[in-house]
């Protein structure tokens, strides 16, 4: 069973978006996110080894959008494993 803890979606420019996902790196960096809108807050603590899952969609309706999800997952209590590597260019 999924039960969302925290969700947002804004529109925000590149610039926006990239010193998001740089506060986002330093803090799983850290060990330690915590998300807050408003009242709404939610603390992670993030281990050491995590799956790191990056993907690419296309959706094709009325018209095309594409998508890029980048999800960290870990087990609860777990240490994860190092996997194989991937990098971006």
């Amino acid at each position: 069973m999924e039960v969302v803890l925290f969700k947002s979606e804004e529109r925000k420019n590149t610039q926006e978006v990239a010193a998001i996902l740089r506060q986002i790196a330093d803090r799983v960096e850290s060990g330690e996110v915590v998300l807050t809108r408003g009242q709404e807050e939610v603390r992670l603590q993030i281990p050491a080894n995590v799956t790191l899952e990056i993907k690419v969609e296309e959706e094709t309706k009325r018209t095309t959008k594409k998508s890029l999800e980048i999800e960290i997952e870990w087990p609860e209590g777990e240490e994860g494993s190092p996997r194989g590597d991937m990098s971006i260019g």
